[in-house]
């Protein structure tokens, strides 16, 4: 057997967030070692509003790694719908109230990626200029076969999804872009951008954030089962193997026999 994803599980958010704020502290340090800098991409649903209560919240201080320095941080998205960016259903607004407005000064700021709004009629397009947008940052494609994020943070729909790559979705089968266009998501909005599974997959470290009793029967599937594989999150454990952490709390694996990890 290959080597297998990291399952965490905690009593409750506030536990699983003080674990988390650990874990990505890490990858902060790791990325400010590699190249000065902390690359993320950050989906949308609740991931935004456990990782303000990871990062924001009263912690202790001292050294260098546990100290966030958002200074230092570049934020993508890992999937955007077409729509502007104060609109409720814009993954941008919703990191922009739970996170980005409540970060303290002495943090700094870090620098945040949206899409281009001029954009928003044609997906297609919209997807090539993010593309270009992760370029300048990563290097021109023609030089990188995929970018290298320091860090992506993922959600798990009830369907298995992650980003906007849907089960049995044409996308699934996508090699060469690093951003993808979707006009019929199965979940409004309809059009959407998202990045491929291939670079989802390439991240130095993949991270899923999945709570609730809601969740106990697909990540049942998705970590127990031959047919779960196949599912988006089950492609990404399957291919990112021991760099996929899930940080869960004990309502959303009820259940779930794959075992789980004691700590960081």
């Amino acid at each position: 057997m290959g080597k297998q994803v990291n399952l965490y599980s905690f009593a409750d958010i506030d536990v699983l967030a003080k674990s988390l704020r650990t874990y990505v502290l890490q990858c902060q340090s790791a990325g400010f070692e590699r190249h000065g800098a902390f690359k993320v991409a950050v989906s949308g649903g609740s991931l935004p509003k456990t990782l303000a209560k990871a990062l924001l919240e009263p912690n202790d201080t001292g050294g260098a790694d546990r100290v966030v320095d958002f200074s230092k941080w570049e934020v993508f998205f890992a999937d955007e719908r077409a729509v502007p960016l104060d609109h409720e259903d814009s993954n941008y607004r919703l990191l922009k109230d739970e996170l980005l407005d409540k970060i303290p000064g002495h943090l700094g700021q870090p620098t945040v990626h949206p899409i281009d709004v001029k954009y928003l009629d044609d997906v297609q397009e919209m997807a090539d200029q993010y593309q270009e947008e992760l370029m300048r940052s990563f290097a021109a494609k023609d030089s990188v076969k995929l970018p290298l994020f320091d860090l992506l943070l993922l959600g798990c729909g009830p369907d298995g999804h992650t980003c906007s790559l849907f089960p049995n979705h044409e996308l699934l089968r996508e090699s060469d872009a690093w951003v993808v266009p979707i006009e019929d998501s199965p979940k409004p909005p309809a059009k959407r951008i998202t990045l491929s599974l291939p670079v989802v997959t390439h991240g130095v470290k993949i991270a899923f954030i999945a709570t609730g009793a809601g969740k106990k029967d697909i990540l049942k599937l998705i970590l127990d089962t031959d047919e779960g594989r196949s599912l988006p999150c089950g492609l990404v454990n399957e291919k990112g193997a021991e760099r996929v952490s899930w940080f869960t709390d004990s309502s959303a694996v009820k259940g779930v026999g794959f075992p789980r990890r004691g700590s960081l």
